[in-house]
């Protein structure tokens, strides 16, 4: 798998889009059975420790923080909170993800703290930080995930938390996201229940119809366009002015589970709607 990805990157490299090579991560996972356990897949990967923003990609680690914390009796079960759920994986709803934030650190946004107020939200803000630490997963070393995502910008004690050049921005690998995304479509993570719930979120329709009636799909420009129609797709994709991420797995007909995470940066690559589709068609070919 690893000689087969790199022909691939030189192949996409050599059609126009220089410094490819740098400017991408990808992990890939193949899995020998249709229900497969954690970690039992064989996989490969690109700059798969390359520390990237993740941009929506980080809602998946906030809708499984959810889960974890409905878990432990940490926050109680809403009609509202399973619609922010739902409206933030499903939609990628930048207010929804807001709410879900600050149910789960406790936290809330608005004008600079003194300093002594903001040390201790701070400490707050870092409370998925600390879950994630404490799985003690090699893949997920030296993330990031403790901000929000926003349409144009955080201001106020968000901005603040940001850093004076935005160094404590969101950071995430494909090998993580990876780790992260197989946890739950294994049920390794969550109950089955909760996790049947969870996964139902990140279902996408690849039917065409379906798809041109809603432009903002997270299908049409990354993985799942390169699938055959009669595929199942659970995904989460990320896209702003700097990056074009997806997280996707995939059963196609006849074929057992894949799993793949690109993460693309640059502003080129942003605007390329075919890379994304033409990886994941090849990758597919290597299902079993």
């Amino acid at each position: 798998m690893a000689s087969c990805l790199k022909g691939l990157l030189d192949r996409f490299e050599k059609e126009g889009r220089p410094y490819l090579q740098e400017n991408i991560a990808i992990t890939c996972i193949r899995y020998d059975k249709q229900s497969p356990s954690s970690s039992s897949g064989y996989g490969t990967g690109w700059n798969s420790n390359k520390n990237f923003y993740p941009a929506s990609v980080v809602k998946i680690v906030y809708a499984l923080a959810t889960q974890v914390w409905l878990q432990q009796d940490l926050i109680v079960d809403s009609e509202e909170l399973r619609r922010a759920l739902h409206e933030m994986i499903a939609n990628s709803n930048n207010d929804a993800t807001s709410f879900i934030l600050d149910l789960l650190t406790g936290t809330t946004s608005g004008p600079s703290l003194n300093e002594s107020n903001f040390k201790a939200w701070k400490i707050q803000r870092q409370l998925i930080n600390q879950w994630l630490d404490d799985l003690r997963w090699p893949e997920i070393k030296n993330w990031n995930c403790s901000q929000k995502t926003w349409n144009e910008g955080p201001f106020g004690r968000e901005k603040d938390f940001y850093g004076k050049k935005n160094e404590h921005r969101n950071s995430m690998t494909t090998d993580g996201s990876a780790r992260i995304f197989e946890s739950l479509m294994t049920l390794e993570m969550l109950p089955k229940s909760a996790s049947d719930h969870l996964i139902k979120v990140f279902n996408r329709s690849l039917d065409p119809v379906s798809r041109k009636q809603d432009l903002e799909n997270q299908v049409d420009g990354f993985l799942g366009a390169g699938l055959p129609l009669a595929s199942k797709l659970w995904s989460k994709a990320g896209l702003m002015s700097e990056v074009r991420h997806d997280v996707a797995w995939w059963e196609s007909p006849n074929k057992n589970p894949m799993l793949a995470v690109v993460f693309t940066t640059g502003k080129e690559l942003v605007k390329d709607q075919f890379l994304l589709p033409a990886i994941s068609s090849e990758l597919n070919k290597l299902a079993i």
